[in-house]
C-alpha cells in the first residue's frame, strides 16, 4: 500500500503545492484547512489528475481539540498516516505598539499553538503505531527578528525550538522529526511583503520540500543556497543593519 500524508493549511500556498507533489508521487492524501470550498476544489483537481485517495476535512488548527479528532479520523479513513505536515500558518506584518496586538495573538495561536497541537496529536498516533514522520514548516524568519514581522519571526523561532525538543524526546524512537525552513517562496503570505530576496516560485519550493521530506532529513533550508549561508549570518548582523530592513 502507498504511503499516506496529512497536511494542514492545504488550501493554498506551500500546503496546496505539497498536495500536488505528493499526489504526483503516489501518496494517499489527507488535507485539512479552514476554507472548505477551496479544499473541495483542490480535491476535485487532484482527483482529475491523479489516481490517489484524497480525503479532506475543514480544520481550524486553533480549535485545538478538533485537531486531535481530525487526525484520528483521517488515520481511520486512510488506514493509518505515515507523515504529518504541520504547515498551517499566517502573517500580518503588524507593528508592535500600534494597536494591532490582536494580530499578534492570532499569529501565535495559529503558527505556534496550532502547529504544536498538530504535532502533539501526530506524535500520539505515531507512538501508538510505532513509526511515522513529523514535519514542521518553520521559516528562515525564525533565525532573527525583523522590524514589521516581530510576531511572525518569533512564532517561527518558537516552532523551531519545539521541533528540536521533540526530536530529542523521540531520539530513540522510530519516529523521524523533520524541520523545514523555507526562504521566500511565491505564496499568498509572501506576496504582501515589500522585499523578497532570492524568491522562488511555489512549484519549485513544493518540489524541494517534498524531496527533503522523502529523504527524511532532520532539518533543511529551502532552497539550500543561499539560505544556509544567510541563516548563519543573520544572528551576527548589527541591529543597525537589521533596523534598515523593513
Amino acid at each position: 500500500m502507498s504511503k499516506s500524508v496529512f497536511i494542514t493549511g492545504a488550501s493554498s500556498g506551500i500546503g496546496r503545492q505539497l498536495a500536488f507533489e505528493f499526489a504526483r508521487r503516489g501518496y494517499r492524501l489527507a488535507l485539512g484547512a479552514r476554507r472548505e470550498d477551496l479544499l473541495q476544489s483542490l480535491q476535485a483537481e487532484l482527483a482529475g489528475q491523479f489516481s490517489v485517495a484524497v480525503e479532506i476535512a475543514p480544520l481550524d488548527v486553533t480549535d485545538y481539540p478538533a485537531v486531535r479528532v481530525c487526525l484520528q479520523q483521517m488515520a481511520d479513513r486512510l488506514g493509518g498516516l505515515d507523515i504529518v505536515v504541520a504547515n498551517a500558518g499566517i502573517s500580518y506584518g503588524e507593528l508592535v505598539g500600534c494597536g494591532e496586538f490582536a494580530k499578534t495573538q492570532k499569529t501565535f495561536e495559529t503558527n505556534v499553538l496550532g502547529a504544536c497541537a498538530t504535532l502533539d496529536a501526530a506524535t500520539e498516533l505515531f507512538l501508538a503505531r510505532g513509526s511515522g514522520q513529523l514535519v514542521g514548516i518553520s521559516s528562515v524568519a525564525g533565525f532573527r527578528g525583523m522590524p514589521g514581522a516581530a510576531s511572525y519571526c518569533a512564532s517561527k523561532s518558537a516552532l523551531t525550538t519545539y521541533m528540536e525538543a521533540l526530536r530529542a524526546q523521540l531520539y530513540e524512537r522510530p519516529i523521524q522529526v523533520t524541520a523545514i525552513y523555507p526562504g521566500y517562496i511565491n505564496t499568498p503570505i509572501s506576496r504582501n511583503m515589500d522585499s523578497r530576496p532570492f524568491v522562488i516560485d511555489v512549484e519549485k519550493g513544493g518540489r524541494l520540500i517534498a524531496d527533503l521530506i522523502e529523504k527524511r532529513v532532520d532539518r533543511a533550508m529551502v532552497p539550500r543556497f543561499p539560505w544556509s549561508l544567510v541563516a548563519r549570518l543573520l544572528p551576527l548582523l548589527p541591529t543597525r543593519v537589521i533596523a534598515k530592513v523593513d
